[in-house]
């Protein structure tokens, strides 16, 4: 997420923290590197223009330049400006006077909408709330059987009508909504390849009947420019109330999310970060400049915790760790939730101090066959086998390769890597954070995962 705009940033801001006093020329150098970076990852001219002018007035104002640390006080200005940038507080959805909550999605083709109306319909059931999925795309071939599907998945009841058109299609939706008392309803709405008269006439139409609370764009950040560009020509049409930015977890250079809110004041409210139901996030303005410029997101990382996690198996394995008795079924356990929270690199980006934290340990990834793998050597282990590996001969060792399929080089591999991972949480107390993730990256064979 960012990776090059947030590596660029972080190495011009760390050159300033450096300095114990600061020149205007180190402010012009700074500024034009940070001008650079912005342009590179696609933020809109005249956003970056008016963002460097900002920090420029204030780097070298009094509250700078009788700063102990100018450097730091640079960098707190940056990561305000930034903040500000992207809609200082989180965007909440908007509280519906009278039930259901009425959310209309709209977008074009490929962004991502249909997919976007099954994840926040997931999140709202997340929050306690009952949705109700309405299918109004009509045109693309496979839509209607794309949201019944994914909805049927995701336990969320879908209306959908192959004789009516999308106005009729929509209202018949929402008073099936209102008949069985739904608390939100969402439409997803037929998208086209480009912008066009018809499309947005339809939209209108959609609108007057429904009257939503929330009308969402639904835009790629992949795309860049034309993301803010297509956010652009749907508010000026039918005026949205904000916007869900999907595939923020792929090869981004971050233009969309920088640029989309201050060009058309819509807010970011929700961000896709992966292909799951449950990759749908809140967007926090602050949290994500904090990870941008390298400052870490620790409370965005402990609500992933909290979610993923059983806290009553994690005081358990706290114990554990105290008593230095972490087996192999601990280890299969831990392995199963870290890869729930998602990818190494996105949960070490979450840390303070991410810059410093080596390269190879966050291109460390959960891949679904390596963890069944893991799961089936550990698996067709017996009980005394998980929780002693000592007595593994070499023909336990070839009876487990045989049951789990896979060789005994593999179940060589997997003890050794765990008999390092116990020696390391041993010493895990008296080891600083750069040792011990040096430790943990030096472990023969490389990790299971």
């Amino acid at each position: 997420m960012f990776a090059s705009l947030a590596e660029k940033l972080q190495n011009t801001l760390r050159r300033l923290k450096g300095k114990g006093k600061l020149s205007e020329a180190d402010v012009d150098m700074a500024m034009r590197e940070i001008r650079l970076a912005l342009l590179e990852a696609d933020v809109n001219f005249k956003v970056v223009k008016d963002f460097i002018a900002s920090i420029r007035e204030r780097a070298v104002g009094q509250e700078v330049t009788k700063s102990l640390t100018p450097g730091q006080q640079v960098v707190k200005i940056v990561n305000e400006e930034m903040t500000r940038l992207m809609g200082e507080n989180q965007s909440v959805l908007i509280e519906s006077v009278s039930k259901p909550l009425k959310v209309m999605l709209v977008g074009l083709q490929g962004s991502g909408k249909t997919t976007s109306a099954v994840k926040l319909a997931a999140h709202l059931k997340h929050n306690g709330r009952r949705s109700l999925l309405v299918a109004a795309d009509i045109y693309r071939p496979g839509a209607v059987e794309q949201l019944k599907m994914f909805s049927q998945s995701s336990g969320i009841q879908c209306y959908s009508n192959s004789d009516a058109d999308p106005v009729e299609i929509c209202r018949k939706g929402l008073k099936l909504a209102e008949k069985d008392d739904f608390d939100s309803v969402i439409f997803d709405t037929a998208g086209r390849l480009h912008i066009d008269d018809d499309m947005m006439e339809e939209l209108r139409a959609i609108r007057k009947v429904l009257e939503p609370d929330e009308i969402l764009l639904v835009v790629d950040a992949m795309t860049g420019q034309d993301a803010v560009n297509a956010a652009v020509s749907f508010n000026e049409k039918i005026k949205l109330s904000g916007i869900i930015l999907t595939k923020l977890d792929g090869d981004t250079r971050g233009g969309a999310a920088l640029s989309v809110r201050a060009v058309t004041g819509c807010p970011i409210k929700f961000v896709g970060v992966g292909e799951k139901v449950d990759a749908l996030e809140p967007f926090y303005p602050d949290r994500m400049s904090s990870r941008i410029l390298g400052m870490g997101d620790v409370l965005s990382l402990i609500e992933k915790a909290e979610a993923t996690f059983d806290q009553a198996r994690a005081k358990e394995m706290e114990e554990k760790l105290r008593r230095r008795q972490f087996t192999l079924d601990d280890f299969r356990d831990q392995l199963g939730q870290i890869k729930n929270m998602g990818s190494m690199e996105e949960i070490l980006n979450m840390l303070p101090g991410a810059a410093n934290i080596p390269r190879e340990m966050k291109q460390l990834s959960l891949n679904e066959n390596s963890f069944k793998r893991v799961e089936a050597i550990i698996g067709s282990m017996t009980c005394a086998e998980r929780e002693d590996p000592s007595i593994l001969n070499s023909s336990r060792r070839r009876r487990i390769a045989e049951g789990s399929g896979t060789t005994v080089q593999d179940v060589n591999r997997l003890l050794n890597q765990f008999s390092q991972m116990q020696k390391m949480i041993k010493k895990m107390g008296s080891q600083d954070q750069k040792k011990a993730f040096k430790k943990l990256k030096n472990i023969k064979g490389g990790f299971p995962f």
